[in-house]
């Protein structure tokens, strides 16, 4: 492998295949196999029709491959059984014919003995080729008959009217030495008893058949041994055997497709009701609850279906109901709202008369009309917020978006909590307000926003500063209160926007808050498309973020001012760890006020959509997998999770 302008740069194979520099080519190649497979592995997932249906086919083929081998092995076994008891037969009628001709032949010789002590001396090559070709007259296409001299040397033929070793004979095209193994050959010259054993039988053509070859040492009419062979080829039990393979594949095959449509049709009569159920489920889910299943028969099916419709019926009935309910609930709020505005103005003169008169009156009376108008100022504010809260519920809540500066709305909003900050001995400063942070917003309410997330600060802030940040980036603006004081544990992040709600139910409230403060404020959020998020820690302060887009109806990709911020403990404990510990690169680093911190999206309960874009593993703010940010609509159960932070 060459280095540097050789074949592979830097030598691929040189670091491994798991080699940083093989991961790319190894990912490419995963890719490349996967993409393919994953339009039929969502399939096989999604599709438990064809999961139940190729289940049975594998399993149908297993049962009949099974089953083919024990009938084939049995068959097998059947034939070759057959063949030996008719190739024995056949042989030991054989071999007693040769036996009965050589002894027939050495009686009708010559008489008197040669000078060498043999019988009368006989033409053994003759007789031994008339005993081969009438032995096999008898058997042609069934057998084979080989004739082999027993003597040790086998190159030795015999001549017409000689003595010498006997030549080989054969009938039909067999070669004789061939067909017939010197293992059997030489147990034969050992003991001349019947021999068998399984060879092939080799054509002169070239060919060659398996066979049962059964031999045994006779003598011939001058009483020399020789080699008498019947070869028994297994050409017809192959050709029953390959019957039966061919006959069993084919009702294989025609089982497992018989199988599979049966599996496919039974599987169908339950899989069609559970498909249906889950469409008219999603229909449900998606508000069409006069959906319903359409029932037949009296099977379980069948009451499954009579259940699921009588479930649709009740959850329509109670959800019918509770809207009803809330319906009566936000117009009497709405009405109740209304109608006490009459009586409260009256009380409201009937109160100015004598909050103006408290100098005529002791001490205790003139602060009893000290305390009635502060109450009814707060009851005023209540009864405010309440009518707002009524119209977000209902979905009336309009927005006025217009070009607006937020140092602007943040000024207006600081002017007028200056002396509440100064009564707490707070001071209140800003940051990030050197460029210009416009956005297309409702003033109104992004101001109102803006002074319960103050106000709020100033109360919780145990006197010591407020930080206001502002930021603009990515598509979107961001303000956030930074306070110092006694923060949010752990959960309560979530449920600070509560409506009602209060961290610390025995602290007193000094500014006169209704309780849905930020429940109205995340709502304006929510209004603007936009995001309003708490964080806390205990003793280190909280703060709280709004971030809205710069353009209205546009879609947050993240915020460009980080929710937990630069000063938290967690951070400056991380920055004062040691080299070898986790430092600062265990969290990103803090960023200026003006730049944007892409993926920095809603992680807690104050925003749109939990969880998506928080920069942890997608620089970008989006989910793994998608294009663009997952925004969905709170149900009316999540939007009790965003209420008063602490009931101001």
């Amino acid at each position: 492998m060459r280095r540097g302008g050789g074949f592979l740069p830097g030598g691929l194979l040189s670091e491994g295949a798991t080699g940083s520099r093989a991961h790319p080519v190894f990912r490419m190649f995963v890719r490349w196999v996967r993409r393919p497979l994953l339009p039929v592995g969502r399939l096989w997932r999604r599709n438990i029709q064809l999961r139940v249906v190729a289940t049975t086919l594998l399993m149908s083929l297993a049962v009949v491959l099974l089953l083919g081998l024990v009938v084939i092995g049995q068959v097998r076994y059947g034939l070759l059984e057959a063949k030996q008891q008719a190739a024995q037969s056949q042989a030991a009628g054989g071999f007693t014919v040769a036996e009965q001709m050589a002894d027939t032949a050495a009686d009708g010789g010559p008489e008197g003995e040669s000078g060498n002590g043999r019988r009368g001396v006989q033409d053994t090559g003759t007789w031994l080729t008339n005993l081969v070709t009438q032995l096999a007259s008898g058997g042609q296409g069934v057998y084979y008959l080989v004739a082999l001299s027993s003597e040790e040397e086998a190159s030795t033929f015999g001549t017409g009217g000689g003595t010498g070793a006997h030549g080989p004979r054969a009938s039909g095209k067999v070669l004789p030495e061939d067909s017939i193994s010197l293992r059997l050959r030489q147990a034969l010259d050992e003991n001349p008893d019947t021999h068998e054993q399984y060879g092939r039988v080799v054509l002169a053509d070239g060919r060659t058949e398996a066979a049962l070859v059964i031999g045994k040492r006779l003598s011939d009419p001058n009483g020399d041994p020789y080699q008498l062979y019947y070869l028994f080829p297994f050409s017809q039990e192959e050709k029953s055997l390959s019957l039966v393979k061919g006959t069993l594949a084919t009702a294989g095959v025609f089982v497992v497709v018989l199988l599979g449509a049966i599996a496919w049709l039974v599987v169908r009569q339950v899989v069609t009701p559970v498909r249906m159920a889950a469409r008219i489920s999603e229909r449900l889910a998606a508000g069409r609850l006069q959906e319903r299943m359409k029932v037949a028969g009296e099977d379980d099916i069948a009451r499954l279906g009579e259940s699921f419709n009588k479930m649709a019926r009740n959850l329509q009935m109670k959800i019918q109901q509770l809207e009803e309910l809330s319906r009566m609930q936000r117009r009497f709020v709405s009405d109740v709202s209304h109608e006490l505005r009459t009586p409260l103005t009256t009380v409201r003169m009937a109160a100015d008369v004598i909050h103006e008169a408290r100098d005529e009156f002791d001490p205790v009376t003139a602060r009893s009309a000290e305390l009635l108008l502060g109450q009814l100022d707060r009851f005023e504010s209540l009864l405010a917020d309440l009518l707002e809260i009524s119209r977000f519920d209902a979905g009336a809540a309009a927005l006025e978006a217009e070009p607006t500066d937020l140092r602007d709305v943040v000024k207006r909003v600081i002017e007028g909590a200056e002396p509440l900050a100064e009564h707490k001995g707070s001071r209140i400063r800003v940051r990030g307000d050197e460029q210009p942070v416009v956005a297309e917003a409702d003033a109104r309410r992004i101001e109102r926003v803006l002074r319960n997330l103050v106000v709020n600060a100033v109360e919780h802030g145990e006197g010591r500063d407020i930080v206001v940040r502002l930021a603009a980036g990515g598509g979107a603006v961001a303000v956030a209160v930074r306070d110092y004081g006694v923060g949010l544990r752990t959960g309560e992040a979530a449920r600070v926007f509560d409506r009602f709600w209060r961290a610390d139910p025995a602290r007193a409230r000094t500014t006169g808050g209704t309780g849905l403060g930020l429940s109205i404020a995340v709502e304006d959020a929510r209004l603007h498309g936009g995001w309003l998020q708490a964080w806390g820690e205990p003793g280190g302060g909280s703060q709280f973020r709004l971030t809205i887009p710069q353009t209205a109806g546009g879609a947050l990709r993240g915020s460009p001012i980080p929710l937990e911020p630069a000063d938290s403990r967690r951070r400056r404990e991380l920055e004062r760890a040691p080299a070898g510990g986790p430092g600062p690169a265990a969290l990103p680093p803090a960023r200026p006020s003006g730049s944007p911190e892409r993926g920095d999206g809603p992680d807690d309960g104050g925003g749109p959509h939990h969880g998506a874009g928080n920069g942890v593993g997608n620089s970008s703010g989006h989910a793994p997998g998608h294009g663009g940010p997952r925004v969905r609509t709170r149900t009316t159960e999540e939007r009790r999770h965003h209420g008063d932070r602490h009931g101001d």
